[in-house]
Order: C-alpha cells, then structure tokens, then sequence
C-alpha cells in the first residue's frame, strides 16, 4: 500500500464538502507528473488531504476506493475515486512541516505547485504523530 498527498483548495471542495458526499471522483488534473501519481495510485491506498491556499494544512485522510480511469478524452489525464477516513486531530500547517527536520525531503515541499504527490512511510508517520 502506498500513501499520498493530495491538495484541494477548501473554497471550492474542501474536506467538509467531501465528508458530506461520502466520496468524491479526484477530476481536473492536469499537470502530467500529477497524472501519472493518480495512475499509479491502487484502492486501499491512503492519501492526507491538504487545504491549499488559505489554510495551507492537512486536515484529514482519504482512502482511494476506485484505481484510474481516463479524466477526459484519451488517456492522457486521470482520475480516481475517494473516501474520507477521517479528519485530524489537528490540522498539520504547511509552516509546521518546513520546520519539521524529517520532513525536509517531502515532495510538498520540493514540489510546492504538485497537487498529487507520493509520501514515504517515514513522512507518513511524522505527520500522522503532528496531527495527533
């Protein structure tokens, strides 16, 4: 199982939008090296759902409960289906995670624009402990 990042920004289909639909379809990608994250990302794999812009935090967890499936025409954007699992305890701000040594490396952070990214186990668990 793997485990990911994905941002939304909380105006237009924030955490709270996505525990009242129960589950939502990940659209709208487009950025390739996003692309390919969704297209490789399998149900029961977990991903932080991250606040952009104004609140600039991860918020909750969200299990992929459907693999890709074309977004569009042809198979050059992707999308996949997912759930909410539940929210933090408190919210994990952007600020806190640049400060956070461990998470140094994280692609949040060396790909700030990336709305899909992958994180390691290691960050995974750093930040679960945060927001604990």
């Amino acid at each position: 199982m793997a485990n990911w990042l994905i941002k939304s920004e909380p105006e237009s289909y924030g955490w709270a939008h996505l525990v009242a639909d129960g589950h939502t379809e990940w659209t709208g990608v487009r950025n390739h090296s996003a692309a390919i994250n969704l297209r490789a990302m399998a149900v029961g794999d977990e991903a932080f759902f991250y606040h952009s812009v104004s609140d600039k935090a991860v918020v909750g967890i969200v299990r992929v409960t459907r693999a890709w499936q074309p977004d569009g025409e042809g198979d050059k954007w992707a999308s996949v289906e997912v759930e909410p699992v539940r929210p933090l305890a408190r919210p994990v701000t952007l600020a806190s995670i640049k400060a956070e040594a461990k998470l140094a490396g994280m692609a949040l952070l060396r790909q700030s624009r990336l709305s899909v990214c992958a994180v390691t186990a290691q960050e995974w668990a750093v930040v679960m402990t945060m927001g604990e």
